[in-house]
Protein backbone atom coordinates (compact mmCIF):
# COMPACT_ATOMS: atom_id res chain seq x y z
CA UNK A 1 0.00 0.00 0.00
CA UNK A 2 2.64 2.06 0.71
CA UNK A 3 4.40 1.64 -2.41
CA UNK A 4 1.31 1.87 -4.56
CA UNK A 5 0.61 5.61 -2.83
CA UNK A 6 4.67 6.54 -3.51
CA UNK A 7 4.07 5.17 -7.09
CA UNK A 8 0.63 7.22 -7.58
CA UNK A 9 2.37 10.61 -5.98
CA UNK A 10 5.39 9.88 -8.05
CA UNK A 11 2.80 9.88 -11.32
CA UNK A 12 1.03 12.76 -10.20
CA UNK A 13 4.70 14.81 -9.92
CA UNK A 14 5.68 13.50 -13.32
CA UNK A 15 2.23 13.91 -14.78
CA UNK A 16 2.36 18.09 -14.10
CA UNK A 17 5.52 18.17 -14.73
CA UNK A 18 4.93 17.27 -18.48
CA UNK A 19 1.71 19.80 -18.67
CA UNK A 20 4.01 22.77 -17.89
CA UNK A 21 6.69 21.62 -19.84
CA UNK A 22 4.46 22.01 -22.65
CA UNK A 23 1.58 24.44 -21.76
CA UNK A 24 0.49 25.17 -25.03
CA UNK A 25 -0.20 22.11 -26.13
CA UNK A 26 -1.75 20.93 -22.53
CA UNK A 27 -4.49 23.87 -23.73
CA UNK A 28 -4.68 23.09 -27.24
CA UNK A 29 -5.04 19.12 -26.30
CA UNK A 30 -7.79 20.13 -23.02
CA UNK A 31 -9.78 22.59 -25.82
CA UNK A 32 -12.10 19.37 -27.14
CA UNK A 33 -12.70 18.66 -23.44
CA UNK A 34 -13.54 22.19 -22.72
CA UNK A 35 -15.64 22.47 -25.52
CA UNK A 36 -17.59 19.39 -24.72
CA UNK A 37 -17.67 20.23 -21.09
CA UNK A 38 -19.47 23.30 -22.09
CA UNK A 39 -21.63 21.69 -24.40
CA UNK A 40 -23.12 19.22 -22.41
CA UNK A 41 -23.44 21.20 -18.80
CA UNK A 42 -25.06 25.02 -21.06
CA UNK A 43 -27.39 21.92 -22.28
CA UNK A 44 -28.27 20.81 -19.03
CA UNK A 45 -28.61 23.96 -17.46
CA UNK A 46 -30.89 24.74 -20.71
CA UNK A 47 -33.12 21.49 -19.58
CA UNK A 48 -33.06 22.16 -15.99
CA UNK A 49 -34.25 26.17 -16.99
CA UNK A 50 -37.25 24.47 -18.94
CA UNK A 51 -37.92 22.00 -15.99
CA UNK A 52 -38.39 25.74 -13.75
CA UNK A 53 -40.05 27.75 -16.31
CA UNK A 54 -42.37 24.74 -16.87
CA UNK A 55 -42.78 24.41 -13.02
CA UNK A 56 -43.59 28.10 -12.43
CA UNK A 57 -46.13 27.84 -15.42
CA UNK A 58 -48.02 25.35 -13.57
CA UNK A 59 -47.92 26.60 -10.50
CA UNK A 60 -50.18 29.78 -11.70
CA UNK A 61 -52.78 27.42 -12.92
CA UNK A 62 -53.00 26.15 -9.36
CA UNK A 63 -51.56 22.35 -7.94
CA UNK A 64 -54.32 22.08 -5.97
CA UNK A 65 -57.16 23.56 -8.83
CA UNK A 66 -59.76 20.94 -10.81
CA UNK A 67 -60.96 22.43 -13.70
CA UNK A 68 -64.69 21.27 -15.17
CA UNK A 69 -64.81 22.22 -18.57
CA UNK A 70 -67.00 20.68 -21.78
CA UNK A 71 -63.62 20.46 -23.72
CA UNK A 72 -60.56 18.04 -22.53
CA UNK A 73 -57.31 19.92 -22.66
CA UNK A 74 -55.23 17.27 -25.12
CA UNK A 75 -56.18 17.01 -28.75
CA UNK A 76 -59.55 14.47 -29.58
CA UNK A 77 -59.97 12.58 -31.83
CA UNK A 78 -63.52 11.98 -31.63
CA UNK A 79 -64.62 15.58 -31.43
CA UNK A 80 -68.34 14.59 -32.33
CA UNK A 81 -68.58 12.97 -28.76
CA UNK A 82 -67.80 16.68 -27.36
CA UNK A 83 -69.42 19.32 -29.48
CA UNK A 84 -72.76 18.04 -28.56
CA UNK A 85 -71.96 18.37 -24.74
CA UNK A 86 -74.58 20.89 -23.13
CA UNK A 87 -72.73 23.88 -21.45
CA UNK A 88 -71.47 24.49 -18.73
CA UNK A 89 -73.92 26.69 -16.68
CA UNK A 90 -72.68 29.25 -13.86
CA UNK A 91 -75.72 28.06 -11.71
CA UNK A 92 -74.41 24.47 -11.69
CA UNK A 93 -71.35 25.72 -8.81
CA UNK A 94 -74.08 26.54 -6.54
CA UNK A 95 -75.24 23.14 -6.68
CA UNK A 96 -71.72 21.45 -6.94
CA UNK A 97 -71.22 23.32 -3.76
CA UNK A 98 -74.25 21.99 -2.01
CA UNK A 99 -73.14 18.55 -2.75
CA UNK A 100 -69.81 19.55 -1.41
CA UNK A 101 -71.25 20.44 1.90
CA UNK A 102 -73.08 17.42 2.54
CA UNK A 103 -70.46 15.21 2.16
CA UNK A 104 -68.80 14.12 5.13
CA UNK A 105 -65.01 14.38 4.66
CA UNK A 106 -65.10 15.68 1.04
CA UNK A 107 -61.80 15.63 -0.47
CA UNK A 108 -63.50 19.15 -2.10
CA UNK A 109 -63.59 22.92 -0.81
CA UNK A 110 -65.16 24.84 -3.08
CA UNK A 111 -66.56 25.36 -6.66
CA UNK A 112 -66.26 28.75 -8.42
CA UNK A 113 -67.90 29.38 -11.67
CA UNK A 114 -65.77 30.99 -14.70
CA UNK A 115 -66.88 33.11 -17.59
CA UNK A 116 -64.54 34.32 -19.57
CA UNK A 117 -64.06 35.90 -23.06
CA UNK A 118 -61.48 37.86 -24.41
CA UNK A 119 -62.44 41.94 -24.58
CA UNK A 120 -60.73 45.38 -25.03
CA UNK A 121 -60.20 47.42 -22.01
CA UNK A 122 -60.33 51.05 -22.56
CA UNK A 123 -59.34 54.25 -20.95
CA UNK A 124 -58.92 58.18 -22.01
CA UNK A 125 -57.49 57.00 -25.27
CA UNK A 126 -55.64 53.99 -24.19
CA UNK A 127 -56.08 50.49 -25.02
CA UNK A 128 -55.46 46.63 -24.24
CA UNK A 129 -56.86 44.46 -26.67
CA UNK A 130 -57.57 40.53 -26.23
CA UNK A 131 -57.61 40.89 -22.68
CA UNK A 132 -58.94 37.39 -21.07
CA UNK A 133 -61.98 38.87 -19.30
CA UNK A 134 -63.18 37.04 -16.46
CA UNK A 135 -66.86 36.96 -14.28
CA UNK A 136 -66.53 35.19 -11.16
CA UNK A 137 -68.03 34.94 -7.28
CA UNK A 138 -66.10 36.14 -4.18
CA UNK A 139 -65.03 32.69 -3.58
CA UNK A 140 -62.36 32.95 -6.34
CA UNK A 141 -60.23 34.53 -3.75
CA UNK A 142 -60.09 30.70 -2.39
CA UNK A 143 -58.29 29.85 -5.54
CA UNK A 144 -55.93 32.67 -6.57
CA UNK A 145 -52.49 31.65 -6.92
CA UNK A 146 -50.98 35.38 -7.00
CA UNK A 147 -50.92 38.27 -5.14
CA UNK A 148 -52.11 41.44 -5.39
CA UNK A 149 -49.25 44.70 -6.14
CA UNK A 150 -52.15 47.07 -4.84
CA UNK A 151 -55.50 46.88 -3.74
CA UNK A 152 -57.79 44.18 -3.13
CA UNK A 153 -60.45 41.37 -3.94
CA UNK A 154 -63.74 42.55 -4.86
CA UNK A 155 -66.18 41.55 -1.45
CA UNK A 156 -68.90 39.11 -1.36
CA UNK A 157 -71.68 42.25 -1.24
CA UNK A 158 -70.06 43.75 -4.43
CA UNK A 159 -70.59 40.29 -5.93
CA UNK A 160 -73.31 39.57 -5.30
CA UNK A 161 -74.83 42.93 -6.54
CA UNK A 162 -73.03 43.02 -9.54
CA UNK A 163 -71.40 45.61 -9.37
CA UNK A 164 -69.25 47.29 -12.17
CA UNK A 165 -65.73 46.74 -10.08
CA UNK A 166 -62.51 45.03 -11.44
CA UNK A 167 -59.12 43.40 -11.08
CA UNK A 168 -56.47 44.44 -13.30
CA UNK A 169 -53.87 41.95 -14.73
CA UNK A 170 -50.27 43.75 -14.11
CA UNK A 171 -49.75 44.57 -17.95
CA UNK A 172 -53.06 45.84 -18.53
CA UNK A 173 -53.44 48.10 -15.37
CA UNK A 174 -49.52 49.75 -16.61
CA UNK A 175 -50.79 50.14 -20.26
CA UNK A 176 -53.25 51.49 -19.23
CA UNK A 177 -52.33 53.90 -16.33
CA UNK A 178 -48.28 54.54 -16.63
CA UNK A 179 -46.60 55.76 -13.69
CA UNK A 180 -49.67 56.23 -12.18
CA UNK A 181 -52.32 54.36 -9.50
CA UNK A 182 -54.73 52.57 -10.93
CA UNK A 183 -56.71 52.53 -7.77
CA UNK A 184 -59.90 54.23 -7.90
CA UNK A 185 -59.82 54.58 -11.74
CA UNK A 186 -62.04 53.67 -14.68
CA UNK A 187 -62.02 51.69 -17.31
CA UNK A 188 -63.80 50.74 -19.90
CA UNK A 189 -65.00 47.14 -20.82
CA UNK A 190 -67.35 46.64 -23.60
CA UNK A 191 -68.11 50.52 -23.78
CA UNK A 192 -69.12 50.04 -19.91
CA UNK A 193 -67.40 52.03 -17.05
CA UNK A 194 -65.60 49.22 -14.56
CA UNK A 195 -63.99 51.27 -11.55
CA UNK A 196 -60.67 49.52 -10.72
CA UNK A 197 -60.08 48.25 -7.39
CA UNK A 198 -57.33 45.62 -7.11
CA UNK A 199 -53.86 45.34 -9.58
CA UNK A 200 -52.60 41.79 -9.55
CA UNK A 201 -48.15 41.38 -9.01
CA UNK A 202 -46.47 40.55 -12.00
CA UNK A 203 -47.34 36.74 -12.85
CA UNK A 204 -45.13 36.17 -16.31
CA UNK A 205 -46.63 34.22 -19.67
CA UNK A 206 -48.31 30.52 -19.04
CA UNK A 207 -45.67 27.95 -21.19
CA UNK A 208 -45.07 31.66 -23.25
CA UNK A 209 -48.98 30.36 -25.05
CA UNK A 210 -50.87 33.22 -23.09
CA UNK A 211 -49.74 36.41 -20.41
CA UNK A 212 -51.07 35.97 -16.85
CA UNK A 213 -50.83 40.01 -16.72
CA UNK A 214 -52.89 40.26 -19.62
CA UNK A 215 -56.18 39.76 -17.55
CA UNK A 216 -59.85 41.25 -15.95
CA UNK A 217 -61.36 40.28 -13.62
CA UNK A 218 -65.20 41.24 -12.57
CA UNK A 219 -67.91 39.71 -10.11
CA UNK A 220 -69.98 37.23 -12.19
CA UNK A 221 -73.04 39.40 -12.48
CA UNK A 222 -71.91 42.48 -13.34
CA UNK A 223 -70.24 40.07 -16.12
CA UNK A 224 -73.36 38.63 -17.38
CA UNK A 225 -75.04 42.07 -16.88
CA UNK A 226 -72.41 44.18 -18.86
CA UNK A 227 -70.06 42.02 -20.85
CA UNK A 228 -71.90 38.90 -22.04
CA UNK A 229 -74.54 36.52 -20.61
CA UNK A 230 -73.66 33.58 -22.68
CA UNK A 231 -69.72 33.41 -23.25
CA UNK A 232 -67.83 29.78 -22.18
CA UNK A 233 -68.27 29.00 -18.49
CA UNK A 234 -66.26 26.57 -16.93
CA UNK A 235 -65.95 25.40 -12.77
CA UNK A 236 -63.20 25.52 -10.49
CA UNK A 237 -62.78 23.65 -7.81
CA UNK A 238 -60.37 24.00 -5.27
CA UNK A 239 -59.20 20.64 -3.48
CA UNK A 240 -58.62 20.47 0.17
CA UNK A 241 -55.35 18.14 -0.53
CA UNK A 242 -53.46 18.00 -3.33
CA UNK A 243 -51.59 14.72 -2.36
CA UNK A 244 -54.99 13.33 -3.38
CA UNK A 245 -55.39 14.01 -6.77
CA UNK A 246 -56.66 11.09 -8.30
CA UNK A 247 -59.01 10.33 -5.33
CA UNK A 248 -60.54 14.33 -5.33
CA UNK A 249 -61.16 13.74 -9.23
CA UNK A 250 -63.39 10.89 -8.54
CA UNK A 251 -65.43 12.23 -5.78
CA UNK A 252 -65.64 15.33 -7.97
CA UNK A 253 -66.51 13.28 -11.22
CA UNK A 254 -69.54 11.60 -8.92
CA UNK A 255 -70.98 15.06 -7.80
CA UNK A 256 -70.75 16.57 -11.33
CA UNK A 257 -72.92 13.75 -12.85
CA UNK A 258 -75.67 14.67 -10.43
CA UNK A 259 -75.36 18.05 -10.53
CA UNK A 260 -75.70 16.82 -14.42
CA UNK A 261 -78.55 14.45 -14.13
CA UNK A 262 -76.62 11.85 -15.84
CA UNK A 263 -77.78 8.45 -15.38
CA UNK A 264 -75.52 5.24 -14.40
CA UNK A 265 -74.13 3.75 -17.22
CA UNK A 266 -73.83 6.90 -19.58
CA UNK A 267 -71.13 8.75 -20.69
CA UNK A 268 -69.69 11.91 -19.50
CA UNK A 269 -70.43 14.81 -21.22
CA UNK A 270 -68.40 16.92 -19.42
CA UNK A 271 -64.52 16.88 -18.63
CA UNK A 272 -62.45 17.06 -15.71
CA UNK A 273 -58.93 18.75 -16.12
CA UNK A 274 -55.61 19.11 -14.44
CA UNK A 275 -51.95 20.64 -14.50
CA UNK A 276 -51.04 16.92 -14.86
CA UNK A 277 -52.72 17.40 -18.44
CA UNK A 278 -50.13 20.19 -19.40
CA UNK A 279 -47.81 17.49 -18.06
CA UNK A 280 -48.09 14.72 -19.77
CA UNK A 281 -48.15 16.34 -23.18
CA UNK A 282 -44.56 18.22 -22.81
CA UNK A 283 -43.18 15.42 -21.47
CA UNK A 284 -42.29 13.42 -24.44
CA UNK A 285 -41.46 16.66 -26.00
CA UNK A 286 -38.80 17.44 -23.09
CA UNK A 287 -37.68 14.28 -23.17
CA UNK A 288 -37.36 14.45 -26.93
CA UNK A 289 -35.18 17.70 -26.44
CA UNK A 290 -33.24 16.39 -23.97
CA UNK A 291 -32.22 12.84 -25.54
CA UNK A 292 -31.38 15.19 -28.95
CA UNK A 293 -29.65 18.30 -27.35
CA UNK A 294 -27.06 15.84 -24.89
CA UNK A 295 -26.58 13.24 -27.47
CA UNK A 296 -25.33 15.74 -30.36
CA UNK A 297 -23.26 17.83 -27.24
CA UNK A 298 -21.78 14.32 -26.45
CA UNK A 299 -20.29 14.19 -30.09
CA UNK A 300 -17.80 17.45 -29.04
CA UNK A 301 -16.46 15.51 -25.72
CA UNK A 302 -16.08 12.68 -27.69
CA UNK A 303 -13.70 14.68 -29.96
CA UNK A 304 -11.99 15.83 -27.25
CA UNK A 305 -11.17 12.42 -26.37
CA UNK A 306 -9.87 11.51 -29.63
CA UNK A 307 -7.44 14.40 -29.04
CA UNK A 308 -6.35 13.86 -26.00
CA UNK A 309 -5.52 10.19 -27.65
CA UNK A 310 -3.78 11.47 -30.35
CA UNK A 311 -1.51 13.50 -28.10
CA UNK A 312 -0.84 10.48 -25.73
CA UNK A 313 0.19 8.35 -28.41
CA UNK A 314 2.56 11.31 -29.92
CA UNK A 315 4.01 11.92 -26.00
CA UNK A 316 4.12 7.35 -25.80
CA UNK A 317 6.59 8.20 -28.92
CA UNK A 318 8.08 10.79 -27.79
CA UNK A 319 9.35 9.53 -24.45
CA UNK A 320 9.88 5.65 -25.83
CA UNK A 321 13.99 6.19 -24.26
CA UNK A 322 12.69 7.60 -20.84
CA UNK A 323 10.10 4.64 -20.79
CA UNK A 324 12.75 2.07 -21.28
CA UNK A 325 15.01 3.36 -18.92
CA UNK A 326 12.48 3.42 -16.18
CA UNK A 327 11.68 -0.03 -16.93
CA UNK A 328 15.46 -1.02 -17.17
CA UNK A 329 15.61 0.31 -13.73
CA UNK A 330 12.94 -1.80 -12.23
CA UNK A 331 9.75 0.29 -12.86
CA UNK A 332 6.76 -1.97 -13.24
CA UNK A 333 3.80 -2.38 -15.99
CA UNK A 334 1.76 -0.85 -13.38
CA UNK A 335 3.96 2.56 -12.83
CA UNK A 336 4.48 3.37 -16.38
CA UNK A 337 0.02 2.67 -16.81
CA UNK A 338 -0.46 5.01 -14.05
CA UNK A 339 1.53 7.96 -15.14
CA UNK A 340 -0.32 8.19 -18.40
CA UNK A 341 -3.34 7.61 -17.21
CA UNK A 342 -2.87 10.13 -14.52
CA UNK A 343 -1.21 12.73 -17.18
CA UNK A 344 -4.57 12.35 -19.65
CA UNK A 345 -6.99 12.24 -16.63
CA UNK A 346 -5.44 15.86 -15.37
CA UNK A 347 -5.23 17.58 -18.90
CA UNK A 348 -9.18 16.46 -19.27
CA UNK A 349 -9.68 17.49 -15.31
CA UNK A 350 -8.15 20.83 -16.57
CA UNK A 351 -10.58 21.10 -18.96
CA UNK A 352 -13.18 19.97 -17.12
CA UNK A 353 -12.70 22.83 -14.19
CA UNK A 354 -12.24 25.20 -17.55
CA UNK A 355 -15.25 24.35 -18.90
CA UNK A 356 -17.03 24.17 -16.01
CA UNK A 357 -15.87 28.28 -15.35
CA UNK A 358 -16.89 29.01 -18.69
CA UNK A 359 -20.46 27.55 -18.43
CA UNK A 360 -20.74 29.77 -14.89
CA UNK A 361 -19.83 32.80 -16.67
CA UNK A 362 -22.02 32.29 -19.71
CA UNK A 363 -24.90 31.36 -17.60
CA UNK A 364 -24.40 34.72 -15.07
CA UNK A 365 -24.30 36.64 -18.81
CA UNK A 366 -27.42 35.03 -19.89
CA UNK A 367 -29.17 35.54 -16.55
CA UNK A 368 -28.00 38.87 -16.72
CA UNK A 369 -29.32 39.42 -20.51
CA UNK A 370 -32.52 37.75 -19.92
CA UNK A 371 -33.94 38.18 -16.64
CA UNK A 372 -37.44 35.85 -16.79
CA UNK A 373 -35.06 33.32 -18.15
CA UNK A 374 -34.17 30.82 -14.82
CA UNK A 375 -30.70 29.83 -15.92
CA UNK A 376 -28.97 28.36 -13.25
CA UNK A 377 -25.99 26.06 -13.54
CA UNK A 378 -27.21 23.16 -10.90
CA UNK A 379 -24.42 21.84 -8.11
CA UNK A 380 -25.70 18.26 -9.49
CA UNK A 381 -24.55 19.31 -12.69
CA UNK A 382 -20.82 20.68 -11.54
CA UNK A 383 -20.50 17.21 -9.68
CA UNK A 384 -21.50 15.19 -12.70
CA UNK A 385 -19.22 17.47 -14.83
CA UNK A 386 -16.45 16.70 -12.64
CA UNK A 387 -16.80 12.56 -13.00
CA UNK A 388 -17.42 13.14 -16.36
CA UNK A 389 -14.41 14.64 -16.89
CA UNK A 390 -12.14 12.15 -15.35
CA UNK A 391 -13.94 9.39 -16.97
CA UNK A 392 -13.01 11.48 -20.16
CA UNK A 393 -9.50 11.34 -19.07
CA UNK A 394 -9.77 7.23 -18.53
CA UNK A 395 -11.47 6.48 -21.84
CA UNK A 396 -8.99 8.20 -23.70
CA UNK A 397 -5.71 7.14 -21.48
CA UNK A 398 -6.46 3.86 -21.50
CA UNK A 399 -5.06 2.34 -24.57
CA UNK A 400 -1.85 4.70 -24.98
CA UNK A 401 -0.91 4.19 -21.10
CA UNK A 402 -1.58 0.48 -21.73
CA UNK A 403 0.62 0.64 -25.10
CA UNK A 404 3.43 2.13 -23.15
CA UNK A 405 3.43 -0.05 -19.81
CA UNK A 406 3.78 -3.05 -22.53
CA UNK A 407 6.53 -1.36 -24.58
CA UNK A 408 9.92 -4.15 -24.09
CA UNK A 409 13.09 -2.01 -22.31
CA UNK A 410 15.54 -3.34 -25.11
CA UNK A 411 13.41 -1.92 -27.91
CA UNK A 412 12.60 1.01 -25.94
CA UNK A 413 16.03 2.02 -25.33
CA UNK A 414 17.17 1.20 -28.95
CA UNK A 415 14.28 3.41 -30.35
CA UNK A 416 15.50 6.61 -32.50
Amino acid sequence: MKRLAHELLESFRIAFAQLRAHKMRSLLTALGVIIGIVAVTMMGTAINGMNVKFNESLAMLGSDVLYVQKWPWSDVEDWWNYVNRPPIRPEMAARLNRIIQDTPNSLLQVAVPVMSHPQTVKRAGKEVDGVYTAGTTSDFRYILATDFEAGRYFTETEADDGRPVCILGNDVAHALFPGRDAIGQTVNIKDHPFRVIGVFVHQGDFLGLFSMDNQALVPLDAYRKYIGANDQTELRVKVRDKNRMTDAMGELRGAMRRVRGQLIGTRDNFTINQQEAFKKFLDPVELGISVAGLTVTSLALFVGCIGIMNILFVSVKERTKEIGTRKALGARRRTILLQFLIEACSVSLLGGVMGLTLTWGLSRLIALAVPTLPIQVPFLLVVIGFVVSIIAGVLSGIVPAWSASRLDPVEALRYE
